[in-house]
């Protein structure tokens, strides 16, 4: 029986197409599953609580300054457009809860007409953000 001599040059070949199309397959599907959190943009102090709990499916965080500025998804909102920022925000991904997370020297009156705006985007579920005291 006669063997078959390999050429020196000629090299065993793995073809890479297949890996990449999974490869290329999974990127695609860690991109559609991320869920993407919008947040305030600002830090704030917050008010000291003993008791609180997490929310764990909140996407959409607004902060209000002690100033009375409303920063939402990193930029700041007039109070007039909050309501239309948050139905934008819920149209690309929705969401059930927002967290307001309010400075400690914040004006009640700007939070309150922050959550009502809130309401009128169309969130029943509001949380207050506080730091753990």
């Amino acid at each position: 029986m006669a063997r078959k001599r390999i050429r020196e040059d000629e090299e065993a070949a793995i073809d890479m197409t297949p890996m990449l199309d999974i490869v290329f397959i999974m990127l695609i599907f860690f991109i559609v599953t991320t869920s993407f959190v919008k947040e305030a943009g600002i830090e704030v102090n917050k008010p000291k609580a003993a008791n609180q709990s997490k929310q764990k499916s909140a996407n959409i965080f607004i902060a209000v300054k002690d100033t009375g500025e409303i920063w939402l998804d990193k930029r700041r909102v007039d109070i007039e457009r909050v309501a239309a920022n948050i139905e934008k925000l819920l149209a690309e991904q929705p969401s059930e809860v927002v967290i307001v997370q309010a400075d400690k020297d914040a004006k009640h009156g700007v939070v309150v007409k922050v959550m009502d705006a809130i309401k009128e985007a169309g969130i029943d579920r509001i949380s207050i953000a506080a730091a753990k005291g």
